[in-house]
């Protein structure tokens, strides 16, 4: 083995600690070469996406399920804390720890009956939950301030440290990004992890491995709904103010493209997607303002040459043109 081919396998095998390393040094620097409000605006926007996405990959694929209807757990984050905190005017941090522990009672109560479901039924289901919700925040305008949204959300800080500009925020959300990324790539490696792709693979195979389909399913599904919760009150205190619109179907539909595009079954995919589609329309004035349209596009492009999505899709082909390269060296 040549010293190339020795810093390439070891590179493979410390792939996932020399990412997280290489990721966190960056999002360290990012700030100090670039400091335009904008820019960090749309990065933080991103990290806030791929706190959902991730949670949502998970539940799509790993257990192999569909959701349609992620923006209202996003949406009952982000109200939660707003009128946790200015309504009743509870402390911040403690405020967004009740509201995803109410987050996941509900996805709780909501997930027994609906992971019946499957396919098509259990996407149609989602969404009408979602559609439930966001009608609830546009009707409820005694507390949720209805179409005019709910202004005054208070910046998170520790202590006297307050989160009030995009330098901040960076630091901040890209933390809870991380910690994401950290918790869903250690649950994948492990056996619950392993159960899940049993699930996603066959469900019938899996229940016969042992595998308790139903509860796997159920956890998974509120895991994401917390990543969900957690997500919205910050994107709440980041913006110090929302509106149903941010919560609606269509947010849902671009939260499963998201996931989609970057891979379905891959924890960094999860940034892929967030991070393109979120980018994308920026990079191409001409379609600011048909952001739908792009990400619509985008979908048809990936499923149709990439179907498993921009990560696993080009992870395979460089995999494979590994394996085609060592068996020419050895047949040589």
């Amino acid at each position: 083995m040549t010293a190339k081919e020795k810093i390439l396998y070891f590179i493979y095998l410390h792939r996932t600690g020399l990412t997280v390393t290489g990721l966190t040094l960056a999002l360290v620097l990012f700030p100090l070469f670039e400091d335009n409000p904008y820019t960090l605006g749309l990065t933080n926007l991103i990290a806030i996406y791929v706190i959902i996405v991730v949670g949502l990959n998970l539940f799509i694929g790993y257990a192999g399920q569909i959701s349609l209807g992620h923006a209202a757990f996003f949406g009952l984050g982000a109200y939660g804390s707003a009128i946790a905190t200015v309504t009743f005017g509870l402390p911040a941090w403690p405020a967004m720890a009740g509201v995803a522990l109410l987050v996941a009672l509900v996805a709780l109560l909501v997930g027994v009956p609906t992971l019946r479901l499957s396919g098509h039924y259990l996407a149609m289901a989602t969404l009408g939950g979602n559609i439930v919700v966001h009608t609830v925040m546009l009707q409820w305008d005694q507390v949720t301030g209805g179409p005019s949204g709910f202004p005054g959300i208070p910046f998170l800080s520790i202590g006297g440290f307050v989160f009030d500009d995009e330098v901040r925020l960076h630091y901040l959300l890209w933390s809870f990004a991380l910690l994401a990324l950290l918790l869903a790539l250690n649950l994948v490696r492990s056996g619950v992890g392993r159960g899940l792709a049993a699930l996603a693979g066959d469900e019938t195979a899996a229940a016969a491995l042992g595998v308790d389909t139903r509860r796997a399913k159920i956890k998974v599904f509120v895991l994401s709904a917390v990543f969900a919760s957690i997500a919205g009150s910050l994107f709440a205190h980041c913006y110090s103010f929302i509106s149903p619109d941010s919560f609606d179907i269509f947010a849902s539909t671009d939260l499963a493209i998201m996931v989609v595009v970057g891979g379905m079954g891959s924890i960094w995919g999860s940034l892929i997607g967030a991070g393109l589609l979120t980018l994308l329309p920026e990079w191409i004035d001409v379609f600011e303002n048909y952001k739908d349209l792009v990400h619509g596009l985008v979908l048809v492009l990936i499923l149709m040459f990439l179907p498993r999505g921009l990560m696993t899709g080009l992870y395979e082909m460089i995999r494979n043109r590994w394996v085609l390269k060592g068996q020419k060296n050895a047949a040589s």
